[in-house]
């Protein structure tokens, strides 16, 4: 639950500038701006701080209610592979069902480093 108490603007208006911010590449400047047009005096640097604050705590909260349960088998997939123009390791864990857990994309073959990125996950 996202806690907004004392905030200057409704949290309607916070989720909106996050939500273009995120879906979309604009600054913080450009979220003024589009605001500014809609009535809503803005700063851009309260944007950014509502980015700062805000993000990781809708992060977490997406990730619990969207994210799929995975069962207690899984497995990784391991390949090399070109991206613009430089070889690359590609990481995916995968389910029973050869569905896509998660992956990592590194530039150095590091199988301990990999494993414990996808059991934080």
């Amino acid at each position: 639950m996202l806690i907004v108490k004392r905030m200057r603007f409704p949290i309607e208006v916070i989720l909106v500038c996050i939500r273009w911010y995120m879906a979309y590449p604009l600054s913080c400047r450009h979220l003024e701006e589009m605001m500014e047009e809609r009535g809503v005096s803005v700063d851009h640097s309260t944007a950014s701080r509502w980015a700062i604050r805000f993000l990781p705590k809708l992060e977490n909260i997406f990730r619990r209610k969207y994210k799929r349960s995975v069962g207690r088998s899984w497995r990784m997939d391991e390949t090399y592979i070109k991206v613009k123009s430089a070889w690359e390791y590609f990481y995916r864990a995968v389910d029973k069902e050869e569905n896509t857990i998660n992956f990592l994309l590194t530039v150095k073959r590091d199988k301990a480093a990999v494993m414990l990125f996808f059991k934080k996950q």
